[in-house]
């Protein structure tokens, strides 16, 4: 109940008014049964454009770091994240990326709508890099079409670090969805899953336009800091056009 007061009377409205979305290929989001919507993360605020604009509910898989904050804040960010259906994964050690697929695939059997971002966390730079197998396990598991999507001009509306949003017109938009049958019963052949990721990301960069980095975000934030510098140290190539 309360996701839908959020989407209808609460957070959708001023959405709508701070970002103006332009919805582009909606129509390409199956209206019923399992499926996965993946797409670029640019913006904290991409948690909750997406489900303001779909007719859909949406269930994400979002960092354990939002519902285990300290004080107040960290238990009003929790409480909110939990009121939207949104599902906290721990993101670290070795079973953290078997965990993210089984809630990921729980909630695919229930014939709902997943969302995620392949690349596991925010671009720090606006870049597109590269994506987790853990999108393909699931789609291959759950025998679920994905259909890819691209946020334009979020990174520019709330970057990393920005509190509060600069109000500006955003684009979603959605490509046909991908058919990954072809693979079935193959979801534990690594191959096969980074073949299968890469296809979605290929997707979602002709849809984004955006830059391609050959590396992991995760790794190369990580590097950056280390180094105490910002963005030059990824060896970056696109995509081979297809």
């Amino acid at each position: 109940m309360f996701y839908y007061a959020l989407k209808y009377v609460l957070l959708g409205p001023l959405l709508r008014l701070l970002f103006r979305p332009r919805i582009e290929g909606l129509q390409h989001v199956p209206e019923s049964g399992a499926a996965i919507v993946a797409g670029n993360h640019l913006s904290f605020a991409d948690h909750f454009l997406m489900p303001a604009i779909l007719k859909r509910r949406i269930t994400f898989l979002a960092k354990a770091e939002y519902f285990t904050g300290p004080g107040v804040r960290g238990r009003l960010t929790s409480a909110f994240f939990r009121s939207a259906g949104q599902i906290p994964v721990d993101r670290s050690g070795k079973e953290a990326g078997a965990a993210a697929i089984r809630e990921g695939l729980g909630v695919l059997a229930e014939g709902e709508l997943l969302g995620i971002y392949p690349e596991g966390t925010r671009s720090h730079d606006g870049r597109l890099y590269k994506g987790k197998v853990g999108v393909a396990a699931m789609a291959l598991g759950a025998g679920a079409p994905v259909v890819p999507c691209a946020m334009i001009g979020t990174f520019e509306a709330q970057p990393p670090g920005q509190v509060l949003p600069r109000p500006r017109s955003v684009t979603i938009r959605f490509g046909a969805p991908l058919d990954f049958s072809r693979y079935a019963g193959m979801e534990h052949e690594k191959a096969v899953l980074r073949a299968v990721t890469d296809e979605i990301m290929y997707a979602v960069l002709g849809l984004s336009g955006q830059e391609y980095v050959d590396r992991y975000a995760a790794v190369v934030k990580a590097e950056e800091a280390a180094a105490g510098r910002s963005g030059t140290g990824a060896r970056r190539r696109r995509l081979p056009r297809r």
